[in-house]
């Protein structure tokens, strides 16, 4: 049977030392990672449950391109973090047999139009509109998770123009890399092609047409991403 029309092609990431890319599948995102974070934002820190909410893999953004200003938004923000790239099926795996999952990890932007956000929240509603939009998930090239070693106290930084805002470790986060993967298999049969933002540090904030950022972890390829114009 023919097809009414072609879809895109699947989108991929660089993979540092490959010629070989990463299809990615499907796009996972956990909330409230850092305590200082939540608290900046008004928001309880507990170890009750990771908070997940998703991005479909048509938000993909390759770092080192220039994005419009989102639609819809008058106050989209950058969130700097970890993002887990994942090589084996992995299906109700437990913390201490999860890191066999992970094929990489790479450094990315969970850009967010926070004035949806934050209406949607109010409301009791889907975060959806605010997190789930296009050029909404940047991402670096991926570093294989042998040659980037355990992730522990690496430093993570966001600069806007120059200028740091955020600033903090790896291991400040409040869920572990195996606890979020081990939880995270619970819900899905996770499987290779799928990615895993961790969360982000405090220092969140605004962009503007123009502005520059740079977000680092230390052992990853930077990611960066220039705001044009709204469209």
């Amino acid at each position: 049977m023919s097809l009414l029309f072609e879809l895109p092609a699947v989108p991929t990431v660089p993979v540092l030392g490959s010629e070989a890319s990463y299809p990615v599948r499907r796009i996972f995102c956990v909330g409230r990672n850092y305590a200082a974070h939540a608290l900046e934002l008004g928001n309880a820190v507990d170890r009750e449950a990771p908070i997940w909410f998703n991005k479909a893999p048509a938000a993909l953004c390759l770092s080192g391109e220039t994005i419009a200003y989102p639609p819809g938004t008058a106050n989209c923000h950058y969130e700097m973090e970890l993002v887990i790239a994942i090589g084996a099926p992995a299906f109700r795996v437990p913390a201490e047999d999860a890191m066999a999952a992970v094929y990489g990890y790479a450094c990315g932007l969970d850009m967010t139009r926070r004035d949806l956000q934050n209406a949607a929240k109010a409301k009791g509603y889907p975060w959806d509109t605010g997190k789930d939009f296009e050029n909404g998930a940047v991402i670096a090239a991926i570093t294989p998770a042998d040659q980037f070693g355990a992730v522990a106290g690496q430093r993570i930084t966001l600069a806007q123009n120059d200028a740091i805002k955020q600033d903090g470790t790896l291991s400040d986060m409040i869920w572990s890399i195996p606890e979020l993967i081990a939880d995270l298999s619970r819900l899905y049969h996770l499987e290779p092609g799928d990615l895993i933002y961790t969360g982000t540090p405090a220092g969140v904030g605004a962009v503007s047409p123009g502005d520059v950022l740079e977000g680092t972890i230390d052992g990853l390829a930077p990611v960066e991403l220039v705001i044009g114009a709204a469209e």
